[in-house]
């Protein structure tokens, strides 16, 4: 929609995305100079409200940003107070020693916090400095400048009808343009995927790699409550189907933080990853917690896992790519936060310099180099191996092998094995469906464990439904043609929230319907995907869920 007018307004630096990256980064600006121009857009109807994360946060992020955060009531006062590991089996479950482990993995000094609710906590800092923060603002395009850098973004189209054409109440939105544009829009944003597929910028990294988070909240007895109690487990019910584990963090009002995590390189099509988080909460250790309570929240994303190593580029003429849009997850600590943080202060303060020098629309390399030489590099090359061990040798090998090499790392300086390569991408990973055999799944109780579409009513899903659906296909034929006979229809498994079905029409075909009504944002689909013929794109602001204190 090229020939569309739009108004636009002129800011010195624009951010997509009000999650922690991005309101690090528009408080740090704010914090260098008062009288620059940042403004916050965020596509929840709220600062919160797309924001899903275990959470357990190192604390070295804020520290940073704003030394005195605990002064200023931050949302953030559940000190971890016993850390477990365990390898779970059918019935039973080993717990593994913490001593052995390298002292990356150890969560003292750690807080177990909803970053909804620090997120929201943050925005009011922000807008204390002065920063604008316009919630419920979808940006769909870039805009690119005369030299070919992005100088904006459109945000704010709404009103587009289900047929494509602009209805009675359509708003063309805006252009917003800033010296420099900063994308931290999350996992697999729709705006840094343009912009690396524009520029290139992972042309030197390695394939990015991906897991499913599920996460429920739940309310349960005070009697089975263990305030700041932090457990890990891998293990049982995935075996061998898939890689991942699953946290459960005790947090305050008699909460737990129960989630799972497959990752996306499984092989097998027939692998329901909502399923196996259904039937984990069943395993002994786990439902001796949950009975007698309820579950209170439901919601997915997906986690970027690739390490250092699939790090594209971070900037690009015109701006940069923060937080998870790069991919800055510690995969063994299963933390991200503090990297988003780091990334969002490094980016605002390389921009800053280059404001004072009188530039704009060029390229933060400094940015870029810090990302990687700083801190944040410094928090992932340590781990760089456990990811594409686990992937290629297994569970026992990655334990192992990746323990001996995180001890190398951090007693040598650097990893035992040097760096391996993921090798295949999440959605090639995904074999024939004749290669395997299908996985029986037991029936939700309805009391642990619980259906799809019941579950996503628990996490505040809305869609206007008179616009074009957000999930696009390439080829609509692929779905029935290829997906359904060659690899036994994965979407309707792989997607948390039953967004796809396979529905037999009038004439007795098949049809692959599409529910984009229940999307709740995790862009599995647009990862998994064999033949990548689904496209994530944002639909209108405000749409999606909303996650209460996730």
């Amino acid at each position: 929609m090229a020939e569309i007018e739009r108004e636009s307004m002129e800011y010195d630096v624009v951010i997509v995305g009000a999650g922690p990256a991005g309101l690090s980064a528009a408080i740090r600006l704010k914090q260098l100079d008062a009288d620059l121009n940042v403004v916050v857009l965020e596509k929840g109807s709220e600062v919160g409200a797309h924001i899903l994360s275990g959470a357990v946060l190192d604390p070295v992020g804020l520290d940073a940003l704003m030394p005195d955060w605990r002064e200023k009531g931050a949302p953030i006062t559940t000190e971890v107070t016993e850390d477990r590991f365990m390898v779970l089996g059918p019935q039973g479950s080993l717990k593994i020693p913490t001593w052995p482990m390298p002292p990356l993995l150890n969560n003292h000094g750690n807080y177990i916090v909803s970053m909804g609710n620090v997120c929201r906590w943050m925005a009011e800092q922000a807008e204390a400095l002065g920063v604008e923060i316009f919630p419920g603002m979808s940006c769909s395009e870039l805009v690119y400048g005369e030299n070919g850098e992005v100088k904006g973004v459109v945000a704010g189209e709404f009103g587009i009808s289900k047929d494509g054409t602009k209805g009675a109440g359509y708003e063309p939105g805006m252009e917003l343009h800033g010296k420099y544009v900063f994308l931290a829009e999350g996992v697999r944003g729709s705006l840094s995927k343009m912009a690396i597929a524009q520029y290139g910028l992972d042309a030197a990294s390695d394939v990015q790699k991906y897991g499913l988070g599920m996460k429920e909240i739940w309310e349960v007895k005070p009697e089975n409550h263990k305030l700041g109690q932090v457990t890990h487990t891998m293990g049982w019910p995935l075996g061998s189907n898939a890689g991942g584990g699953s946290f459960m963090y005790h947090a305050e009002n008699n909460q737990v933080y129960l989630g799972f995590v497959v990752h996306l390189n499984y092989t097998n099509p027939h692998v329901f990853p909502y399923m196996e988080f259904q039937r984990f909460k069943h395993h002994p250790e786990i439902a001796k917690v949950l009975e007698g309570g309820k579950r209170v929240a439901y919601g997915a994303r997906a986690i970027t896992e690739g390490g250092f190593q699939s790090m594209p580029k971070a900037c690009f003429p015109g701006g940069a790519m923060l937080g998870c849009s790069v991919g800055l997850v510690n995969v063994p600590r299963i933390k991200g936060n503090h990297n988003a943080m780091l990334s969002g202060k490094a980016a605002a303060e390389h921009a800053y310099a280059a404001i004072q020098e009188g530039r704009s629309g060029d390229e933060l390399t400094g940015y870029d180099k810090e990302l990687r030489d700083g801190p944040v590099g410094e928090d992932l090359k340590k781990v760089r191996n456990v990811k594409p061990m686990w992937s290629k040798y297994g569970l026992t090998a990655s334990l192992v092998g990746g323990g001996v090499d995180m001890w190398a790392a951090t007693i040598l300086g650097r990893p035992l094995f040097g760096t391996i390569s993921h090798g295949k991408t999440d959605a090639e990973a995904t074999e024939p469906a004749k290669r395997h055999k299908p996985i029986d799944y037991p029936r939700p109780d309805g009391k642990i464990s619980f259906d799809r579409l019941t579950n996503v009513s628990f996490s505040g899903t809305n869609h206007e439904e008179d616009q074009p659906t957000h999930l696009k296909l390439k080829d609509a034929d692929l779905p029935t043609h290829v997906h359904l006979p060659k690899f036994a229809g994965p979407s309707q498994r792989y997607c948390p929230a039953g967004v796809y079905e396979f529905v037999k029409a009038e004439d007795g075909s098949d049809k692959f319907q599409i529910n984009g009504q229940n999307c709740v944002h995790c862009k599995t689909c647009d990862i998994k995907d064999p033949l990548q013929n689904i496209v994530w794109t944002v639909p209108q602001g405000g749409d999606g869920p909303n996650y209460p204190n996730m």
